[in-house]
């Protein structure tokens, strides 16, 4: 991992950018709330909340801009999809994006218009089995654990060696709830439109990469929520935060997230860097296999040092843990991506 070892630190240019995207979040991911209204609810996100993603340039974030997005890069997808963490969105951007990244490669422009503009919902119905990275490719496979697919207009399958565009109201679906109040759909498509070819495995590597991003801003805000309150609650006339068996666990829990970070950024910037082939697959398998643990286990420490409260559903901080239970193994889990970071890198220990 030489070359991404020597990857430089971001410019001020790019920090800026960056800087610029968090913000942008703050002001339309408005936290648990929404989150909670909106679970067990169909299609579980709102419509106008996706419209304003669009007209904030989210959805292509990082779609050139000659095809009509903000040709921004990896870092500023993973700081987007860390703050819509951070605020438990509903919203499937993450798979909305892959599907512009892969419409744009392709040289489709009508229905990545409509994507980019938030009037269109285009989600990438890659996987037929669980626990696989290899997308699936016949014409006349079940496609399945497409999340929040009941709010999708059209699908993005890949088909042979080439991409497919299908309404969604052509499709055959059912969707099936999951623990955070949202739900993965299974599908079985007609032939669809044939729209170009595009370098699926990378994109699903971006994607994976995001989803990490995406649990450690959910690590991070349970973590929150789980400080303030060991900072606040008594017990035995003391604040439990000072109890030394909470401190140690508290302790443990942030060494997790800031791996995790250490991770995710580094994976980041070396893929704007340039970074690319096996190079560049080990360090998002790193992240995402360290990202899907982490974030259980940091989800089950929050719960647990919440005392009796955490286990209640009505207590905001039990949904960042239903959240990664939902999202850990999307885009591949943590035993897939270390077996993956292992074979790529043999002599590297750490995963």
């Amino acid at each position: 991992m030489s070359s991404a070892a020597g990857i430089a630190p971001f410019s001020e240019d790019h920090a800026e950018s960056i800087r610029m995207v968090r913000d942008s979040a703050a002001g339309i991911a408005d936290g648990a709330a929404r989150a909670r209204a909106l679970r067990f609810t169909m299609p579980g996100f709102s419509a106008e909340t996706w419209r304003q993603m669009g007209e904030l340039g989210w959805i292509g974030l990082a779609v050139p801009e000659a095809a009509g997005g903000s040709g921004l890069g990896q870092a500023e997808m993973c700081a987007l999809s860390e703050e819509l963490g951070r605020a438990l969105a509903p919203e499937p951007l993450i798979n909305a994006a892959l599907s512009a990244a892969l419409l744009a490669e392709a040289g489709e422009t009508a229905v990545l218009a409509k994507l980019l503009a938030g009037e269109a919902v285009v989600l990438t119905a890659w996987q037929d089995r669980a626990n696989t990275l290899s997308p699936c490719i016949a014409a006349d496979a079940t496609r399945r654990f497409i999340a929040m697919g009941a709010g999708a207009t059209h699908f993005l399958m890949p088909v042979g060696d080439g991409l497919q565009l299908v309404e969604a109201s052509a499709c055959e679906v059912t969707h099936e709830a999951t623990h955070d109040g949202g739900h993965l759909t299974t599908l079985r498509a007609p032939a669809g439109t044939p729209v170009g070819q595009a370098a699926l495995a990378p994109a699903l590597d971006r994607a994976a990469l995001a989803t990490a991003a995406y649990l450690l801003g959910g690590m991070e805000a349970g973590f929150a929520m789980t400080l303030d309150y060991l900072q606040t609650r008594q017990q035995f006339g003391k604040i439990i935060g000072t109890f030394q068996a909470l401190q140690h666990k508290a302790a443990d829990t942030k060494m997790h997230i800031a791996l995790t970070r250490a991770a995710v950024e580094q994976a980041a910037a070396a893929l704007d860097a340039g970074v690319a082939g096996d190079e560049a697959a080990a360090l998002v398998s790193r992240a995402k296999a360290r990202a899907s643990e982490a974030a259980m286990l940091v989800g089950q420490a929050c719960v647990q040092l919440s005392g009796g409260i955490g286990y209640t559903d009505q207590y905001d901080v039990g949904l960042y843990l239903r959240k990664a239970m939902v999202l850990a193994p999307m885009f591949g889990g943590a035993a897939l991506h270390r077996a993956r970071f292992m074979a790529l890198s043999p002599e590297t220990e750490d995963a």
